[in-house]
């Protein structure tokens, strides 16, 4: 990797979110939620490419979110784009994904942009072509090709599990570059979804997140010209500060689906007729043992929720530091978000499982589709053990420790 002494980049985000933008959109997310609910088990079924669920949310003003307003955007904070995906997530789980990796995505423009104007200029383009951000950057997959053709490069190879790329304008990837300008840097660049050369191999098939259009992208001789190129990974701590954000986009997707469950289980219960033969009450909402497990499930998901709250605002605390970032920055977020990272698992998962024990026999038939919370949960939980993320807090409240830095941790 070759060094620089200029300041990496600076941060258009500033403070937190008020009340006022609290209240403006909140309010849109629930009504696109709405929308969302009306055909979410059918798209799930039909492991559907999200096309016109995207155009939904760029009719509410969702795609251009935390654009800056001086490029066309509304300027809001991560708290508000954290609190949407966790919206969303109540209905269909895997749009509020496909939303929340275009928000992280998109944000590589400041994550990884050298300069001011460079930031300007691919704000100002995404905000006027209205783009939808997704990336290929699966650590397991093998690494891929990237080699100097004169000014430009040639990109191949193969990524799994790039959820949202196939509906996607852009797509951010990357890769060690082999020859030209870059030589030795791991390049950061975006891609358009369906340029030539880009094959979308629609090959997800798993028990949840079925409309989350995670298939594999296939790389085969894609032209990637300097307009292409995002910036070069300089492994300084404020570019890293990207992968605790998706970590703490999967907990509110997690909290999300727990609410979700939650609010459904509670309108089978009210719906059921007559009352367990043994009980002393005549309707199963007036159960005792129904008002325990309710009350346990719902108790734990609002602490969740309250640890994801106060991370929301910390996240727009530790993206306002930019090139100020420090490595005990860093850290200190990464581990904080982990925490959230284990309770939402967790917590989710009982949910997403006991609710049932509430519901009834009933509540398993098909038409209900109480089991797509589990199910979305469940698979995406395993997208890194949260086993490991337990030992990172351990380690690190014990030791101090903190993990090396990956797209994981």
């Amino acid at each position: 990797m070759s060094t620089t002494t200029t300041p990496f980049v600076r941060t258009p985000w500033r403070g937190h979110a008020d009340q006022s933008e609290l209240d403006r959109w909140l309010p849109v997310a629930e009504t696109v939620r709405e929308r969302l609910a009306a055909g979410a088990l059918e798209r799930d079924r039909a492991s559907a490419r999200p096309a016109a669920e995207l155009d939904v949310l760029r009719e509410a003003g969702l795609d251009g979110l935390l654009v800056p307003i001086e490029f066309g955007g509304h300027g809001a904070h991560w708290e508000t784009a954290f609190a949407i995906t966790r919206i969303l997530a109540r209905a269909d789980a895997s749009v509020a994904q496909i939303l929340g990796y275009h928000y992280l995505n998109q944000a590589c423009i400041t994550f990884y942009c050298p300069s001011g104007e460079q930031q300007a200029d691919w704000y100002r383009r995404t905000s006027e072509g209205r783009w939808f951000w997704s990336d290929s950057f699966n650590p397991v997959s093998p690494d891929l090709s990237v080699v100097a053709e004169g000014e430009n490069y040639r990109l191949n190879g193969l990524k799994r599990f790039a959820t949202g790329a196939s509906v996607a304008d852009k797509i951010i990837t990357g890769g060690i570059a082999q020859g030209g300008w870059h030589d030795g840097q791991l390049l950061i660049f975006a891609v358009d979804g369906q340029r030539e050369g880009v094959e979308h191999l629609d090959d997800w098939d798993h028990l949840g997140q079925r409309a989350s259009a995670s298939g594999s992208v296939r790389y085969s001789n894609v032209l990637i010209t300097p307009d292409d190129v995002i910036g070069v990974d300089l492994e300084e701590p404020f570019s890293t500060v990207v992968t605790p954000g998706v970590q703490l986009l999967f907990g509110n997707v997690y909290l999300g689906i727990a609410e979700g469950a939650l609010a459904q289980a509670k309108e089978l219960t009210l719906a059921r007729k007559n009352a367990w033969f043994l009980s002393t009450v005549d309707r199963y909402s007036d159960d005792p043992f129904v008002h325990r497990v309710f009350g346990e499930l719902v108790s734990r998901t609002a602490a969740v929720e309250a640890l994801a709250d106060k991370l929301g605002r910390r996240f727009d605390t530790a993206a306002a530091l930019g090139a100020d970032t420090t490595a005990a920055d860093r850290a200190e977020l990464e581990i904080a978000i982990a925490q959230l990272k284990v309770v939402s698992t967790e917590v989710g998962l009982d949910v997403a499982s006991r609710v049932f024990e509430v519901t009834g026999a009933s509540s398993t038939s098909s038409a209900n589709g109480l089991d797509i919370y589990w199910r979305n949960l469940r698979t995406h939980s395993l997208h890194d053990p949260v086993d490991y993320k337990k030992s990172e807090v351990g380690a690190n409240y014990l030791t101090g420790a903190v993990a090396p830095i990956s797209l994981y941790t």
